[in-house]
């Protein structure tokens, strides 16, 4: 079982910044990739940004040149730095990561979420 825990959320202003920090632990053979999804009030459940293992980045268009996406794979954590925030990026923020267990089987594991809420 894996588990992964979000930290960082939280009340900013527009044009404020945040860093967000998801840490998987438990029992598995390797992480593939990591994310984070966010879903407003209202609204499903959006890819904000992703990671492979190797690094290779890929973003929503709403938080391109505004967001960054990294991860430390020896400490199996992914973090989000968003800058310029803007109202109508809050939402709570899920992290998301692909795991082979060591069964060699893939599966897909979800935090419980942290609120970013950024008022105008």
């Amino acid at each position: 079982q894996v588990q992964l825990v979000e930290s960082g959320g939280g009340l900013v202003q527009a044009g404020g910044s945040l860093r967000l920090s998801c840490v998987a632990s438990g029992s598995f053979y390797s992480i593939n990739s990591m994310a984070w999804h966010r879903q407003a009030p209202g609204k499903q459940r959006e890819l904000v940004a992703s990671i492979t293992s190797g690094g290779t980045t890929n973003y929503a268009d709403s938080v391109k040149s505004r967001f960054a996406i990294s991860r430390d794979n020896a400490e199996n954590t992914v973090l989000l730095r968003m800058d310029s925030l803007r109202p109508e990026d809050t939402a709570v923020y899920y992290c998301y990561a692909l795991v082979r267990g060591r069964d060699q089987r893939l599966r897909v594991y979800w935090g419980l979420g942290t609120q970013v809420t950024v008022s105008s």
